[in-house]
């Protein structure tokens, strides 16, 4: 989000201080505003260990850090900066679609910093339409801009696209299989590394990681397949929020044994399996079940763009064909719909002309 839309923010919060830039080590403002024990700081932003702000406010009052910027930028300087990974995190999905018109969010859930601040504000107070009148300015700007765009005129230029999957870079179970390929998803009741963690650690097998949701679909037919498996591990704190699942629903899940027995009975032995990335096969390995021929899709999506990916979310929103509406709960069904919609836009662009 441009800093100009920050700065909106900070002058609709009286008791708000802007701060700019990456490195926050040595700034002694910021180290003055963590320190006061009357108001402890947490931090708003989205990963392991964060608890949901709107479910589970903190008590009393707080100091609130937000980081703006892009996604990449504000990943950075979490990262880079002690101070601010040392925090306690909160994160949300935000409950209604983004007002922020002039870009289009990776997904439904997502908003601006200026719409976090509103939800999250009214949480910590208890006063939720107290702070909708911080949607007024940015109305008033995406308005503005949007006015702008429209009376500007308009010079010819040609839209970048994605290039067109060839041939040889799409799997045969995308094309002349496609009655064989099943799209999978999972989630993993996962407990956050340690703060200060070496890239040894992080990159080491991580034992305490447990399948906790599993589904699938097979998009030739829209079989389904949903299976939730309740936790042996404790239960992590930010497992219900990031698999968008409470925790009655994942307590009361089956056993692991039985999930792997009735994903081994939806499979057929001609098979393939695709997910994005390695995570959600290992998860189900893991569990002790066993998978077909597999197809990694961020590894298809990166031979075909030549680009860098920002994630699942970023770029199945950046694809044409429609995201399809799956009766299926929590973040592994949000992501099984991106699949779908990936598969549908390489099929379609792969189609005889």
């Amino acid at each position: 989000m441009p800093i100009g839309t920050a700065r909106m923010a900070s002058l609709c919060l009286p008791s708000a201080a802007l701060h700019v830039g990456v490195r926050w080590g040595e700034h002694p403002a910021l180290a003055a505003a963590l320190a006061d024990p009357a108001h402890p700081p947490i931090l708003l932003y989205p990963g392991p260990g964060a608890r949901d702000v709107l479910r589970e406010p903190p008590p009393g009052p707080v100091t609130l850090v937000v980081v703006d910027g892009t996604w990449s930028q504000a990943k950075n300087v979490v990262r880079d900066n002690p101070i601010l990974r040392a925090l306690p995190r909160y994160a949300f999905a935000a409950p209604e679609p983004s007002q922020y018109r002039i870009r289009k969010e990776p997904a439904a859930e997502y908003c601006s910093t200026i719409e976090a601040l509103m939800y999250v504000l009214g949480a910590l107070e208890g006063e939720p339409a107290r702070f909708r009148a911080l949607l007024e300015p940015l109305r008033a700007m995406v308005d503005a801009q949007l006015a702008c765009q429209a009376a500007a005129p308009r010079r010819a230029v040609r839209a970048r696209s994605r290039p067109r999957p060839r041939r040889w870079l799409v799997p045969d179970a995308l094309t002349t299989r496609f009655e064989d390929l099943v799209l999978v998803a999972g989630e993993a009741n996962a407990w956050p590394y340690a703060d200060g963690a070496t890239p040894a650690e992080r990159a080491a097998p991580r034992t305490r990681d447990e399948l906790v949701h599993w589904v699938a679909l097979r998009p030739q037919t829209g079989e389904l397949f949903e299976r939730i498996a309740a936790p042996v591990q404790p239960l992590s704190p930010s497992t219900t929020f990031h698999a968008g699942l409470t925790e009655e629903a994942l307590r009361g899940g089956g056993s692991h044994r039985d999930l792997v027995a009735a994903f081994a009975g939806f499979l057929r032995p001609s098979d393939v399996v695709a997910a994005w990335g390695d995570h959600s096969p290992s998860l189900f390995v893991s569990a002790g079940g066993a998978l077909p021929a597999q197809i990694d899709l961020r590894v298809v999506a990166q031979r075909i763009t030549h680009e860098r990916l920002g994630g699942l979310e970023v770029y199945a929103a950046s694809l044409d064909a429609p995201l399809p509406v799956l009766p299926l709960a929590g973040r592994a069904g949000r992501r099984l719909a991106m699949l779908a919609r990936i598969v549908a836009s390489w099929r379609a662009a792969d189609a005889p002309r």
